[in-house]
């Protein structure tokens, strides 16, 4: 039982997968909107620049810009609170409807992308060969939710061919970009450290734009996930993430400009291959010859939020025939009956403990750290990252002293 929008977001791509909707049932319902700033045209938005589209949805968002025949767009794919990047950062965002937090961030629904709600959905093979009368009757009998619903398709636009690029202004000042989540207390530190105040940003709390006294300087709070991109994509010069989240990035994109300038030595932690307590080996190499034991040919599945890193274990440490299955939250029940391996970190291995779980592989140890882009802005915006990655440095050496 998953929600629907997600179901729909694969198939939109992905129209011969193996799921099969078997009932949509009554609850969960839920509007994908697109919103913008009060006072947003779409017409207008579409004739005048590349729209820019901030989203964890970026089928249904294709399948949408696609539709409305915007002719030149640029999805940002985010791991979630989408809202937060517009106006900013993007013209658009496309996320599931909630009046107070878009009355809190200043944004007005412009559009229906897709309704919903939860839904039954099968394995199609699984389903042709096994005989699930058990476990499906008594879920067959559940409320059922409206039949109507998916992805819509709207009224395409009216939009002149030939597309008149607005005039970018030049930036110029220097943007920050520091964690909400886990990071954000040891983030609060490094920065009280470095003798940077940021009013708005505190290991407790944090606003979406916190202000600085330092002339030049713009800040905003994202998800560290989100942030090696940003930068990549010359939205923001200096960001702080971790090293965990740059290492993915760069595993994706082995050409990006991202580096890192400055370690901050703090919410350290260990990203390695999980298995479980109960798997008889004391290292990968065994594992490996464990889990084919019956058939060499057996692909090993490796779950992960790290796709990119996944998919680079396995062929550093020659898996052979592997499948790398993407997740996000909950993880741990993946393991075994889902997934041989488990990238993931952890900081004391309480979690690992608690689920029977340990590390066999450490892949690398993690820090949060600073990044920006390998080319200094030029200027007085150059000059203010100089400053900046020097007291954070300095700040992450009192750590290790």
């Amino acid at each position: 039982i998953t929600r629907r929008a997600w179901v729909d977001e694969l198939t939109v791509r992905y129209e011969n997968d193996s799921i099969v909707p078997l009932r949509s049932l009554d609850l969960g319902a839920e509007r994908i909107v697109a919103v913008g700033v009060p006072g947003t045209n779409l017409e207008r938005l579409a004739r005048d620049r590349v729209v820019r589209v901030a989203t964890e949805y970026p089928q249904l968002a294709a399948r949408f810009l696609n539709h409305l025949r915007v002719p030149a767009y640029r999805l940002i794919e985010v791991w979630g609170q989408a809202g937060f990047w517009p106006p900013d950062d993007a013209d658009l965002a496309i996320l599931p409807e909630d009046a107070a937090a878009f009355e809190a961030e200043g944004l007005t629904p412009l559009a229906t992308v897709h309704t919903g709600s939860a839904m039954l959905i099968g394995n199609r093979r699984s389903l042709a060969s096994s005989d699930l009368r058990a476990a499906l009757e008594p879920l067959l009998t559940l409320p059922a939710g409206p039949r109507e619903g998916g992805a819509k398709e709207p009224r395409p636009l009216e939009v002149a061919r030939g597309l008149r690029m607005s005039d970018v202004p030049v930036r110029t000042t220097l943007r920050l970009a520091v964690p909400d989540g886990h990071a954000q207390r040891h983030t609060a530190a490094a920065l009280a450290d470095a003798g940077i105040t940021l009013d708005g940003y505190a290991a407790d709390r944090a606003v979406r734009r916190p202000t600085s006294d330092i002339e030049g300087l713009e800040v905003k709070v994202l998800r560290p996930q989100d942030m090696p991109a940003a930068v990549a994509r010359g939205e923001f010069d200096l960001a702080l993430t971790g090293r965990d989240w740059l290492a993915a990035h760069l595993a994706a994109f082995p050409s990006s400009p991202v580096v890192e300038l400055a370690d901050l030595k703090r919410s350290r932690y260990s990203l390695g291959a999980v298995v479980p307590d109960a798997l008889p080996a004391s290292n990968i190499e065994e594992a490996i010859v464990y889990w084919r034991r019956d058939d060499p040919r057996k692909p090993i599945r490796v779950a992960s939020e790290y796709a990119a890193l996944a998919d680079r274990y396995a062929r550093d440490r020659r898996l052979g025939r592997y499948q790398v299955i993407p997740i996000s939250g909950a993880s741990e029940g993946f393991v075994p009956e889902d997934a041989e391996i488990l990238i993931e970190g952890s900081e004391t291995g309480t979690t690992l403990r608690a689920n029977q779980l340990h590390m066999l592989d450490v892949i690398m140890e993690s820090t949060n750290c600073a990044i920006g882009n390998a080319v200094r802005p030029e200027g007085a915006r150059g000059e203010l990252r100089d400053d900046l990655v020097a007291r954070l440095r300095r700040a992450g050496e009192m750590v290790e002293a």
